[in-house]
């Protein structure tokens, strides 16, 4: 069984500016992480660029053709007022959401079982027709769209454990029966959304957490609500939002994990994923802000991964 790393130099040019917190380092704490020996069985590929296709299946045109008009030759803009832009960052926006696209292909014709894109910038704020929190292309919501059309797949689920909610993902999908999205975040928290009443199609599954809230809660929450309704789904595919800044020493937010909590719940959807996905995860990197608390989180994803 193959474990596959995708990524891309072009996301470690996206600039979000000084003192931004997604910025280019935490993509290499990441991927130093990721190269230790003890990694070495990892097979590391170089992410595509995402084709207007794969994008249009989520994004509308104007929105996309705005994207990249705004990229500055120099310098930086603003998508909103978090999302930066700089000379590089459509290329990197269009790699982030390629990998996803390329990973649902590796893991269709047997190159992996697993996949881990370690990309940025992030997705799963991003709608389909404005940016937002970070987000430019909804990257884990492409590779969804690409596997519904491109390999007919009829249930694949959405696994997001990052702390702010995946609003955008669940904006794109809560009207479609062949996606169930799974999530549980930290609540009240940015974007303000993703009560437990938002049920979409019933093809939704939001798992709000308190402040403060830790192991124990985290657990509760996924083995009543998401795992059970995880494997009932029978998905044929999954998908991760792989976001660890619900870290103890995350500064954005007020959950209390730790990198024994990602490595439980990884564990535990891989194990689905081999009952009724011939194993088949593809995770993608969301949030994460702390960057020590990143890279062993990110670390220990992807050993539960391989």
């Amino acid at each position: 069984m193959t474990t596959l790393i995708y990524t891309h130099k072009a996301c470690m040019s996206h600039d979000t500016g000084h003192n931004h917190p997604e910025r280019a380092e935490r993509l290499r704490a990441v991927l130093d992480g990721l190269t230790m020996p003890s990694m070495s069985a990892l097979d590391h590929r170089e992410a595509p660029l995402a084709t207007l296709s794969q994008l249009t299946r989520v994004h509308s045109r104007a929105y996309i053709d705005q994207v990249l008009s705004t990229v500055p030759f120099s310098g930086h803009a603003y998508l909103d007022p978090d999302t930066v832009i700089s000379p590089r960052s459509g290329e990197a926006a269009r790699r982030a959401a390629g990998a996803v696209c390329g990973a649902v292909d590796a893991v269709m014709h047997g190159d992996a079982t697993r996949v881990f894109c370690a990309i940025r910038p992030p997705g799963h704020h991003a709608d389909p027709d404005h940016a937002m929190g970070f987000c430019i292309f909804n990257n884990v919501a492409v590779g969804a769209a690409h596997a519904l059309v491109q390999y007919g797949i009829q249930r694949v689920a959405i696994v997001d454990f990052d702390v702010h909610h995946g609003n955008g993902t669940q904006n794109i999908f809560s009207r479609e029966p062949r996606i169930l999205l799974t999530g549980s975040h930290q609540m009240p928290l940015y974007p303000g959304s993703g009560a437990a009443f938002e049920v979409g199609l019933g093809n939704i599954v939001n798992m709000p957490l308190t402040p403060n809230s830790g192991r124990k809660e985290f657990e509760a929450q996924w083995r009543t609500h998401g795992l059970t309704r995880l494997a009932s789904f029978e998905p044929q595919l999954i998908f991760i939002s792989a976001g660890f800044d619900g870290h103890r020493d995350d500064p954005l937010a007020q959950l209390d994990l730790v990198e024994a909590d990602y490595a439980w719940l990884t564990n535990e959807v891989v194990e689905i994923a081999e009952q009724s996905a011939a194993g088949r995860v593809v995770s993608t990197l969301e949030g994460g802000y702390q960057l020590d608390a990143l890279a062993a989180s990110c670390v220990t994803h992807v050993k539960a991964l391989m």
